[in-house]
Formats: C-alpha cells, structure tokens, sequence
C-alpha cells in the first residue's frame, strides 16, 4: 500500500466530515472530498511536519470548497442549501421555520472564525482539539471562541 493510499482510506471520512459542515450538501461535499485528495495525491510529497496530516488535509479541503463556490458564484447559481440543526438549548426557537431563518441568519452574519469554528462544532461535531488544530491555536480559544459565536447569534434572536 502507498503512503497515498494509507492517508486516503485513515482521513478520508474525516475530511468528507469536515466539507460536508461547511457545504452543508452530501453530494458537493463527496465531490470536494475527491477533489481535495486529487489535490493530495500531487502534493503528497510537499507536506512537512509543522502541522498535523489532518489540519493540511482540511486546509486543502477548505480552499478546494471555496474555488468551488467562487466558480458556482460566477456561474449565478446556488445550491440548496438543506441542513439539520442538531438539538441544543435553542430547540424551542427551532419548531416554526421562521425562528429557524433567524438562526440560520445569524449563523451567516457572524464573522470569521467565529462562524467556521461554529459550524465545524455543531454539524462537524469536531472536539474543540480538532478545532483547536485545525486554527493552530489552544483548546481553550477554540471554547472561547465557540461560546461567543453562540452568545452572537442568541444576541440577535429576538
């Protein structure tokens, strides 16, 4: 087996995970996931060992999603956008669809990282070390972090 092929089938899963929190859409995220790898494959060679394999990987991941996204956004249209809120202690505003938009509102108002490192907890459901490792900071920003994110958007529910 290559060393490609070890790092394919041990981070494969994570770093469709990882996509499919920040498209929120199954069939984009398998087809950035290839895409990345692709990527890997020719750049393999050039990793070093100032980060981890997982954060270069999601690295590449994430600036493969977002040419995505600028070509889509050339091209005028969007995808459909249709993601699950998991429970927590907003579930309440979550029964009627308009308290849903307000959320899903204030998740795209907030700034970075605050909306990534968000999104990569609630639908990523990344422990705050693989944030952490993901930003190349502390466990302990990525929890400040994602509490203020979540304090952001209750603020601006009505």
């Amino acid at each position: 087996m290559t060393e490609f092929d070890q790092v394919y089938q041990k981070y494969f899963r994570d770093v469709y995970k990882y996509l499919l929190v920040l498209c929120r859409n199954q069939w984009v995220a398998e087809e950035i996931t290839q895409e990345t790898f692709f990527k890997v494959l020719e750049k393999l060679d050039q990793f070093d060992d100032r980060s981890s394999l997982y954060s270069w990987l999601c690295q590449i991941a994430k600036h493969t999603y977002f040419d995505h996204c600028r070509r889509e956004k050339r091209k005028g249209r969007e995808e459909d956008v249709d993601a699950a809120w998991p429970q927590d202690s907003l579930e309440e505003r979550l029964l009627d669809q308009e308290s849903l938009q307000e959320i899903y509102q204030g998740i795209h108002a907030l700034e970075e990282p605050y909306k990534e490192v968000f999104l990569l907890r609630l639908f990523g459901e990344l422990s705050f070390a693989q944030i952490a490792a993901l930003f190349h900071k502390t466990e302990s920003w990525a929890r400040v972090t994602y509490y203020r994110a979540k304090g952001k958007i209750k603020e601006g529910l009505p």
